[in-house]
């Protein structure tokens, strides 16, 4: 089978390391091109990838390609996503799929009349805890609440966006993936503090059958924290995702005597992985891992968050497929 031509677009902090990616599955995958508009950025991308094609824009080499990853700026998705699409090309594009509700719907009728793969880059979704414990959270006795953490000190990227588009979409399409309660509504509060965007953000997603999800999220915190619990009759379920550690307290003892039971998963490459996924989903013609209607509930859960902090009020959630 061919290997599949493949063009990175933005050579910035994370489209370095989805070149490295590319590279990685040389086997199945042949690097033809990166795109980058910033002639610092080509310089950088010429030394470190000396044989492949650095160009301005995708149109110079989209007769070259079967597939691209776009690592641009958020305010570009659409445009890139429609324009590859219009060509029919493979697309992996990294969250969020697009900017807003209005965008989403036009992509999902330009993809409508598509026989090609669209992958999201919701990464997240990788961690081993999720295989060990989602089968888990899919059977839970209702109500129950979710608490998700993600906060660092600030770091000085991704400042075109707010912290809602950048680490709250995370949790958001975590919610839908992990648990079988759809969203109702959102009620949000945050700050601008560094920047002239929401930099804090607490979220509360109202889901059925009483339950209901507690996200804070900030990217001026004081220490990095990224953690997800839940809690019902059963017991509280603990996940710390920088120590790779898994805590359960059950309403009983276990059988040896204690109260709290600890495991422990293997970190993983999830850039990698979500690479592999792609691959695969064009060679085999399957369905990707992550498709675009998760990326497209992702994205209208962040329009009713940023509603939300913008009116200060509670705001319904549509349907999400």
């Amino acid at each position: 089978m061919n290997k599949v031509r493949v063009a990175v677009l933005g050579y910035g902090h994370l489209g370095k390391w989805h070149c490295q990616k590319v590279e990685a599955h040389s086997d199945i995958a042949e690097f033809v091109a990166i795109v980058e508009k910033f002639p610092s950025g080509q310089e950088a991308a010429k030394t470190y990838h000396p044989k492949v094609k650095v160009v301005n824009d995708i149109k110079e080499v989209i007769n070259e390609i079967d597939a691209a990853f776009i690592v641009t700026p958020t305010s570009t998705h659409f445009e890139l996503v429609s324009y590859l699409l219009e060509n029919n090309k493979h697309v992996f594009c990294e969250k969020p799929v697009c900017s807003n509700d209005l965008e989403a719907q036009k992509l999902k009728e330009i993809a409508a009349s598509k026989n090609v793969v669209i992958q999201v880059g919701h990464s997240e979704r990788f961690h081993e805890a999720w295989e060990k414990l989602r089968n888990t959270f899919l059977n839970l006795p209702t109500p129950y609440t979710v608490r998700i953490n993600r906060v660092a000190p600030f770091k000085g990227r991704a400042t075109d966006v707010d912290v809602v588009q950048d680490l709250a979409i995370h949790d958001l399409d975590l919610i839908l993936y992990l648990f079988g309660q759809k969203p109702q509504s959102i009620s949000s509060t945050g700050y601008k503090i560094r920047t002239t965007k929401w930099d804090h953000a607490s979220i509360k997603v109202t889901l059925e059958n009483e339950c209901e999800a507690l996200i804070t999220v900030g990217r001026n915190a004081t220490r990095e924290v990224r953690d997800l619990e839940v809690i019902s009759k059963d017991g509280m379920i603990s996940v710390d995702l920088f120590a790779n550690k898994i805590f359960v307290a059950t309403n009983s003892q276990f059988d040896d005597g204690t109260f709290v039971k600890e495991d422990s998963y293997q970190k993983r490459d999830h850039l990698l992985l979500e690479h592999k996924h792609f691959y695969n989903s064009i060679r085999e013609k399957t369905p990707p891992i992550v498709g675009l209607r998760d990326g497209l509930n992702a994205v209208h859960l962040v329009d009713c968050t940023l509603n939300s902090l913008e009116t200060n009020k509670l705001v319904q959630v549509k349907s999400v497929e």
